[in-house]
């Protein structure tokens, strides 16, 4: 073969690409779930057995730390066939915005797979990108515009329905085209599993936790959820702004038994030990559980001592890939209408579990989330400031206390 145009797999490209590119982070990922039918694109993106079929798809999403080259993952996690992309491509967004449907001329740059632009994702499995050369800030978005020529099953879409970020749908081919017109917007990730990064000395931070890590009740297109506004606090200081911070977050997501997604001993493996240059890890969830077990004595105890086995087993399993391993304590949830009850026995099994996670000695350090946002007049209870009305989900300042009760010391060195 020799023309030199070719991008196949044995090209002088596709060579270039496979050289090292120094050391890689993940600098943004979000938690694969299979998405449930409410979930799915609008009409006339999710017909009754495919989904996006000739439809571009374009995506924001905000890297943490930055680098010169960047390469993606795209996620088939829940696929049962191949998932086909014909075309990809990444670029800087409109205005640098969140959420944005255009991108800024002339940064639009192509993505390929092993030299090839189609990219063929396993069922079942990821696909990693070839490195691309585009410098992007810390803190910066970046747009993600995939194009499914086939379309995909609609029962196996992959997707992270939390994204608190604006996607936007068009028919046809339109990855390289800097405006979307009449585009459709959704407020969902879709077939994106993470991002990684080259070029800085950088580690990361994973945040292992359920609704409350992925941000409900922070605001859209905003990036003010708790990992972010922990974010902004790391840049601030020179000895933590290498540091990239992982969401691994999900609506509804609990530690024992599956719910909007695997649970988290399930998913560990994926979204922790599996993820690029991780060091550290924060561990925030387990109010689902308690919140969705029998309010009954034999309940509560069950799930009070199966967290407590749980949270020991994370911990074993990231010290041996030499994580540390930071515990949140869990906020309060007094006057929910689901997860509250008279009898008082699942506020109970939730100081039960604090208090093992304050006093036991198994993680590396506490963090006292509880303390953070709970009412000092009524401690069973949020604080009216940062509930968003649920009293059990919080706003943006309640998010903001969560990151400020995180001390950066934690993540030098």
């Amino acid at each position: 073969m020799d023309d030199p145009t070719w991008t196949g797999p044995g090209s002088a490209a596709a060579a270039a690409a496979r050289r090292p590119a120094g050391r890689w982070v993940t600098s943004w990922a979000a938690m694969p779930q299979l998405t449930e039918p409410a979930n799915l694109p609008p009409p006339p993106f999710a017909g009754e057995n495919l989904v996006m079929v000739d439809s571009t798809l374009r995506q924001t999403v905000r890297v943490s730390v930055g680098g010169e080259r960047l390469r993606l993952r795209l996620s088939n996690t829940f696929g049962r066939a191949p998932l086909v992309i014909a075309a990809t491509a990444v670029a800087l967004p409109a205005g640098g915005r969140a959420g944005a449907s255009g991108t800024e001329p002339g940064t639009t740059r192509p993505v390929t797979f092993g030299g090839r632009r189609c990219a063929t994702v396993p069922a079942g499995a990821q696909l990693v990108s070839d490195p691309v050369d585009l410098p992007i800030p810390a803190r910066s978005n970046l747009t993600v515009t995939l194009h499914l020529a086939q379309g995909h099953p609609a029962t196996e879409v992959t997707s992270h329905p939390g994204s608190r970020t604006t996607s936007h749908l068009l028919g046809g081919h339109h990855v390289e085209e800097t405006d979307l017109p009449g585009a459709t917007p959704v407020e969902h990730w879709y077939f994106l599993g993470g991002l990684e990064v080259s070029g800085s000395p950088a580690t990361a931070v994973v945040m292992l936790g359920d609704s409350l890590t992925d941000g409900r009740g922070s605001t859209t297109n905003g990036n003010d959820r708790w990992p972010d506004q922990l974010l902004d606090r790391l840049q601030a200081y020179h000895g933590t702004a290498d540091v990239a911070v992982v969401n691994q977050g999900a609506g509804g997501n609990r530690i024992l038994n599956d719910g909007l997604g695997p649970n988290a001993l399930a998913r560990l493996d994926r979204d922790v030990l599996a993820q690029t240059g991780v060091r550290w890890l924060v561990v925030f969830e387990g109010i689902n559980d308690i919140g969705t077990a029998a309010a009954t004595e034999a309940a509560q105890k069950a799930v009070t001592d199966d967290l407590i086995c749980a949270y020991d087993q994370i911990v074993t399993r990231a010290h041996a890939q030499g994580i540390r391993v930071y515990g949140g304590t869990l906020a309060p949830f007094g006057g929910h209408g689901d997860y509250d009850d008279p009898t008082g026995l699942r506020e109970a099994s939730r100081q039960a579990v604090n208090g093992w996670i304050r006093t036991s000695g198994r993680f590396d350090e506490v963090l006292d989330f509880d303390v953070a946002v709970r009412d000092p007049g009524h401690p069973g209870r949020l604080r009216a400031a940062v509930d968003t009305g649920d009293h059990l989900h919080l706003n943006p300042t309640g998010y903001r206390l969560l990151a400020e009760a995180v001390p950066v010391e934690l993540f030098r060195g």
